[in-house]
């Protein structure tokens, strides 16, 4: 009769949970909220009995099955001879005295020129999608290259449900490539190699916005419009692709 009872009053704070509750949570809502005296051995079995049991684990990422993953279609040759031929794209992280803040960056191969970026404080799909999403919109809106390459290493966020439709909605081929490898996407690397010194590791950052303000400044006024690069012929990124409309014009 006394496990007939604990049964039903397990039943009901199972319930009352949204079937969320567990063993422990289970037993201390019995012993210190309602007052039974009753082991926590007993739960569990009493649980295990009846087939009631609680949420258990983390969030999982929403990730595409094993067998769809992108395979390398770079194989470590970045240089490409025109625009939108193929994409980089990588995540880093750096300290402020608030917490940390990712960036996610897209990089045009051809002119070094960063196409998209996001950036927030936590490194999540949505950084990485939101970044691929700025590079589409404003290299491919109006006229769409086929077969460009978007290239990444094996990152959860990278092989997320979301980042995968984006590029496959938009014609974008995905490619990857191997764990733990860095030259496999050596472009990226340096690239954050270089703003690792030009700027965050030149002062200690108080909070995220004051680190997300200069990230964008380096990005697209920096990077993009002002630093020559010596694989440019000393031009900035936006210069080189100006120059070769002119050219081909």
């Amino acid at each position: 009769m006394r496990h007939a009872l604990l049964t039903d009053l397990i039943t009901q704070v199972h319930s009352e949970s949204h079937g969320t509750y567990g063993i422990r949570r289970v037993h201390a809502e019995l012993t210190l909220g309602r007052g039974v005296q009753v082991g926590h051995n007993q739960i569990e079995l009493l649980m295990r009995r009846a087939g009631i049991q609680g949420v258990t684990g983390r969030r999982k990422w929403k990730r595409i099955r094993p067998d769809t993953l992108a395979t390398d279609l770079v194989e470590r040759s970045f240089a490409r001879s025109a625009p939108n031929q193929l994409w980089v794209t990588d995540i880093t992280e750096h300290p402020t005295r608030e917490g940390k803040v990712y960036c996610c960056v897209v990089l045009d191969t051809y002119s070094r020129r960063v196409v998209g970026w996001s950036i927030d404080s936590s490194p999540t799909a949505a950084l990485v999608t939101n970044a691929l999403g700025m590079a589409i919109d404003t290299r491919l809106a109006k006229s769409v290259e086929p077969g460009t390459i978007i290239h990444s290493d094996q990152g959860v966020q990278f092989g997320s449900w979301a980042f995968t439709k984006r590029a496959k909605d938009s014609g974008l081929l995905a490619s990857m490539g191997t764990i733990g490898d860095c030259y496999d996407n050596s472009m990226i690397e340096a690239f954050w190699s270089r703003m690792q010194v030009e700027l965050l590791d030149r002062q200690k950052w108080n909070t995220r916005l004051e680190l997300a303000n200069a990230m964008f400044h380096y990005l697209e006024i920096w990077h993009n419009r002002k630093r020559r690069h010596s694989q440019l012929g000393w031009l900035t990124p936006v210069e080189f692709e100006r120059n070769r409309i002119i050219t081909v014009a």
